[in-house]
């Protein structure tokens, strides 16, 4: 059979098959790395949220912040909402569909004088400028829960959508497409944290700002069946290639 797979008549198609065989094999070990990364970050984000809640007053901070996206947290400050700025394309989830609507994005002042950028929730579209945000102003010392979530500095369609950069003159921008905490620490007069804080509801959930908490993704999606399916085809091939290839021997 040997001889025939890799005679003068055969060779090319028989390289073609040897070359699908160890591509599909290679498929295969692919979707497995790819579910063995799924299932770390999957146990990794199980075992942030199983931690107790991280109270952000409290010193020194842990040096691995940067590692506990969807933790719980609490923090107390003052907003200063002279420096709050808006997240672009947000939306509102409803029974019939979604509203669209901006992010309102608050740094909160720890009493050490550092700050942590707080997500208080979504406004409608109407709330075109700083002003009219300022009648959700919550003024004095305010205690908060959340959970920790982590800068971004660009999205899927990588720089498609990047947040401009400042025109000469220009002091800041009110107006983001990403949580780009290093560069919202351009425009601060203070430092704050490499973490922000996504608001969790209150008492009164249909309130402005409204909060909704994003879940993280915990589907181990199909990585196993996807795997399976290529060493599969890497059988088929391999099994079924000298059988067709004797059928057509004997013609």
């Amino acid at each position: 059979m040997l001889r025939l797979i890799f005679s003068r008549r055969w060779w090319w198609t028989s390289l073609i098959v040897l070359v699908g065989i160890g591509l599909a094999i290679r498929l295969g070990i692919w979707q497995l790395d790819r579910n063995a990364q799924r299932q770390a970050v999957i146990t990794h984000v199980q075992a942030v949220q199983a931690m107790p809640i991280l109270n952000l007053n409290q010193h020194p901070l842990p040096a691995n912040l940067d590692s506990m996206e969807f933790r719980q947290v609490t923090a107390t400050g003052e907003y200063d909402f002279e420096h709050q700025v808006a997240l672009r394309n947000q939306v509102r989830p409803r029974m019939s569909g979604t509203d669209p609507g901006i992010g309102l994005i608050t740094p909160l002042i720890l009493p050490d004088g550092q700050a942590v950028l707080v997500e208080r929730g979504w406004i409608p579209l109407e709330y075109t400028t700083p002003a009219s945000w300022r009648q959700f102003d919550e003024p004095g010392t305010v205690s908060l829960q959340g959970i920790i979530r982590l800068s971004m500095a660009k999205g899927e369609m990588g720089s498609a959508l990047l947040d401009p950069t400042l025109s000469p003159g220009q002091a800041r921008l009110d107006f983001w497409n990403f949580m780009n905490l290093s560069r919202l620490q351009d425009q601060l007069p203070y430092p704050i944290l490499t973490i922000y804080i996504q608001q969790a509801p209150g008492n009164d959930l249909e309130a402005l700002p409204y909060r909704l908490m994003e879940q993280p993704d915990l589907d181990p999606g199909a990585h196993i069946g996807f795997a399976l399916q290529w060493f599969f085809y890497a059988g088929l091939l391999f099994f079924a290639y000298p059988v067709w290839l004797k059928k057509q021997k004997s013609k």
